[in-house]
């Protein structure tokens, strides 16, 4: 009814024995095994890279409260020294008192400017951090994904039309781990190796 070869996802040395061609196997049978090499370290850095970038993200948001506050403070003495800088014009027409306040506005739009800088840098702080985030949990993923790969199970019940792959043989992507053949409708009492198929009689 069915057929499908069963293939590896990775690379890697055949740990597991073979089993033989024509061995009746169960889904999820465990079919071929490869070493793990370095893997389980792989994921451990993957898994401590992920902490650390989760440990940024709250340094760099508390960043923002503290730059939106010195914001504020610019905003309103931004506004205090327009106010004494107008009250001056409309006073004097001296000029010096007036030049005097309009430094004072300057010096309060440069602080204004320099704090709304500051929370763009925090804001890009905390879009860094989540971005370091995003980034380590696809690498654990990845490592997750590559140690899953190393056990190589049946999709479906069924016979081993060939013996799975030798112990110690080098696996990669693609390589043939064994071929499954599924008989429905046919019910299996016993099964016939190959190099006995000539002994075969009818009753």
């Amino acid at each position: 009814a069915r057929q499908v070869e069963v293939r590896a996802e990775t690379s890697g040395l055949i740990t597991s024995q073979p089993i033989r061609a024509g061995a009746f196997v169960e889904e999820g049978q465990l079919l071929c095994e490869i070493a793990p090499g370095a893997r389980a370290a792989a994921l451990a850095e993957a898994e401590a890279r992920l902490l650390e970038a989760q440990a940024r993200l709250p340094e760099a948001e508390a960043q923002l409260p503290a730059a939106r506050a010195r914001q504020s403070e610019a905003e309103a003495m931004l506004a205090a020294a327009r106010i004494d800088s107008n009250a001056a014009t409309r006073l004097s027409e001296s000029g010096f008192g007036s030049e005097t306040r309009a430094a004072s506005a300057s010096a309060a739009e440069a602080a204004l400017e320099g704090a709304v800088a500051g929370i763009q840098t925090a804001q890009a702080a905390v879009q860094s951090a989540q971005s370091g985030i995003r980034a380590a949990e696809a690498a654990v993923l990845r490592a997750e994904q590559e140690i899953s790969n190393l056990q190589i199970f049946a999709p479906f019940e069924g016979l081993l039309e060939s013996d799975t792959a030798e112990l110690g043989s080098l696996m990669q992507p693609g390589a043939l781990c064994a071929t499954v053949i599924q008989l429905d409708p046919i019910k299996l009492v016993g099964f016939v190796p190959e190099a006995e198929v000539a002994r075969v009689r009818v009753g």
